[in-house]
């Protein structure tokens, strides 16, 4: 809205400049753009690759991952906790589970392998009884495993009968 004062000369207008206001948002927008995919993703591990993996139902209740990324970091079911708390934690959770007490353990593949066997140690110490090792399929490679979900040949390639031999 513009006001006008009357006289024939230069006008005074009143309306507001919102053009800074919008290059604000825009810079904004674009930096939560970025931003929220790296904090969705949980955790970063490379876990190492092996052939004839069985596919594994998890279930957001009852299974509980340790991860370990490539610095050493730890996170509980993708959120990160401090070295210092993962001992607590994990007793907090075990110590109230009658049964099922399975860990799963999820560790970049360039990792000291002084650190996986540390936390191995940490999760038995504090009540873990079973500790399962998380791995991926290698790629062009197909599980022959009996009743494997993702047994699917790669492109080009003929899949193995259900007993396992080519």
């Amino acid at each position: 809205m513009a006001m006008s004062s009357g006289s024939g000369g230069s006008a005074v207008q009143s309306s507001p400049n919102v053009t800074p206001m919008i290059d604000v948002m825009l810079v904004l927008l674009i930096i939560f753009m970025v931003v929220t995919p790296a904090l969705m993703a949980g955790f970063n591990a490379d876990p190492p690759k092996a052939i004839n993996l069985k596919d594994h139902p998890e279930d957001a209740d009852l299974d509980q991952v340790l991860g370990i990324d490539r610095d050493g970091n730890y996170y509980l079911n993708k959120k990160r906790i401090k070295t210092e708390d993962v001992a607590p934690m994990i007793k907090q959770i075990y110590d109230a589970r009658t049964e099922d007490k399975i860990l799963y353990l999820k560790a970049d593949k360039t990792l000291d392998y002084s650190k996986v066997l540390d936390a191995l140690d940490l999760a038995a110490k504090n009540g873990v009884r079973v500790t399962g090792l998380i791995s991926e399929q290698r790629p062009g490679t197909i599980s022959t495993v009996a009743g494997d979900s993702k047994a699917t040949a790669p492109v080009g390639a003929k899949a193995p009968p259900a007993g396992g031999k080519p």
